[in-house]
């Protein structure tokens, strides 16, 4: 199955008990009971975190997350405490922490869309719906849609796909009253973000959230905004000046180094068991630069500048 080409050994650090590995981000928590989100350079393609990092990807994620959580504070409450990282923490962390509230997570990729495209595309193309929900003919790769859609998926594993489900089937999962307030808030960001970014000649294609509550809340208690949030790799945005249906739009994404690793000049089968090659300087820097890119355009501050 795969997963990491090689995976990091967790840091060590006094007073901090070691959870998770992820993708992109270790997780910890502390003797208070805090968890610390530590953001990683790791990039992962088709299902692999590669040997090759991507530098300040990891400042840029969390930076970004944090200035989206300001603009949403007002719709919905996040996990955020503090970015401060805790003492005796590695230099290296500074700009990557997030100390967050301990939540009960819902099992639940909370999916939006407000236009057409990747797997949501190919559905359309065979059944004419998009995790069960009818859409209308004539619909185009990159198609605005009538409206934003709630779109759910099961979390799964690393080296494993995320797999799209209907809203009855999440219903079943975790309750009726919990998958109508998912559907709400997940529409409710979209929407904002969305505009947001429209505002800043971005289109925010689709996103990905994850909800939790309050350790031991009811069920009807308020939903929590916790992990990334509408970053370039849990969204998908697009240039909108650029933007035309009916083709591949212009992403502010890694899809730089996708396009690399499917062609024949990396040399990587993908459907082979090797695991990818390091990605070669240019592709790093190409990457690196659609990060700092959708950054500077989003919040209006050049990287270089919000780095110091």
């Amino acid at each position: 199955m795969p997963g990491f080409v090689e995976k990091p050994e967790p840091v060590e650090v006094p007073g901090l008990e070691h959870l998770h590995t992820g993708k992109v981000r270790d997780l910890y928590r502390n003797r208070a009971g805090e968890l610390i989100m530590v953001a990683s350079d790791r990039v992962s393609a088709y299902d692999w975190v590669l040997p090759t990092p991507i530098p300040d990807k990891g400042r840029i994620l969390t930076r970004l997350s944090l200035w989206w959580f300001d603009q949403l504070a007002d719709l919905v409450p996040n996990h955020v405490i503090s970015t401060e990282p805790p003492a005796g923490a590695p230099d290296d962390w500074a700009g990557r922490v997030t100390v967050c509230q301990s939540l009960d997570m819902i099992p639940v990729e909370a999916v939006a869309r407000g236009y057409l495209t990747g797997s949501g595309l190919e559905e359309y193309q065979r059944d004419r719906t998009v995790c069960g929900l009818a859409l209308p003919p004539g619909l185009e790769d990159g198609s605005e849609l009538p409206a934003p859609i709630f779109t759910p998926a099961t979390k799964a594993v690393v080296g494993e796909h995320d797999e799209n489900v209907s809203y009855e089937e999440i219903a079943r999962k975790v309750g009726a009253e919990t998958a109508a307030q998912l559907r709400q808030a997940t529409l409710a960001v979209y929407n904002r973000a969305r505009d947001v970014a429209r505002d800043r000649g971005i289109i925010l294609a689709d996103t990905k959230f994850e909800f939790g509550r309050a350790v031991g809340a009811e069920d009807d208690a308020p939903l929590v905004l916790a992990d990334e949030v509408l970053t370039p790799d849990s969204s998908r945005f697009w240039s909108g000046d650029e933007w035309q249906p009916g083709r591949p739009q212009k992403p502010y994404d890694k899809q730089v180094l996708r396009d690399w690793l499917s062609s024949p000049e990396s040399g990587w089968d993908r459907a082979g068991e090797a695991p990818p090659p390091d990605l070669p300087a240019a592709v790093v820097e190409r990457t690196r630069e659609r990060y700092v890119e959708v950054y500077r355009r989003l919040t209006g501050v050049p990287w270089d500048r919000a780095a110091d």
